[in-house]
């Protein structure tokens, strides 16, 4: 099995990326505006990037305030489906450490390397959001 990681350092409080990151509310700020579920364990989060049917669907599997968040993919892409998406939360001094994984690729196709382009591209929009520079989530992001 094959991962994507990357580490993000964000100058905003532990509980405001937790926030972004844990929230269908949240999620839209900075990854796509069209999100709808629940934030609770066993709930559901759906993803949308401009078609009436969700690109995703995340189960969410862990909510450890401040601290974890756990998605496991339920609907998506085949090479999606049950992995999972953690984001790990730490202090570092006046920041905030994101450790994101995307766990559990089958084998590392050309899409996995895709998909970590764009999981790099989207962190840091999370990033620049809450530094107050402006996030850019779909539809307005870069498309490359």
């Amino acid at each position: 099995m094959a991962d994507i990681r990357h580490r993000v350092a964000i100058s905003a409080p532990r509980e405001d990326v937790y926030r972004a990151v844990s929230t269908p509310e949240g999620v839209s700020g900075w990854w796509t505006r069209t999100v709808e579920g629940e934030s609770k364990l066993g709930g559901q989060l759906r993803f949308f990037f401009g078609s009436p049917e969700p690109a995703a669907v995340m189960t969410i599997e862990e909510l450890t305030p401040h601290e974890r968040v756990v998605w496991r993919c339920i609907e998506g892409p085949d090479e999606w489906l049950q992995t999972t998406q953690v984001f790990e939360m730490r202090p570092d001094g006046d920041q905030t450490v994101l450790m994101f994984t995307h766990a559990g690729w089958r084998e590392p196709v050309e899409f996995m390397h895709h998909c970590s382009t764009r999981w790099g591209y989207f962190l840091l929009s999370l990033k620049a959001g809450l530094e107050g520079r402006g996030a850019t989530p779909f539809p307005d992001d870069l498309k490359f």
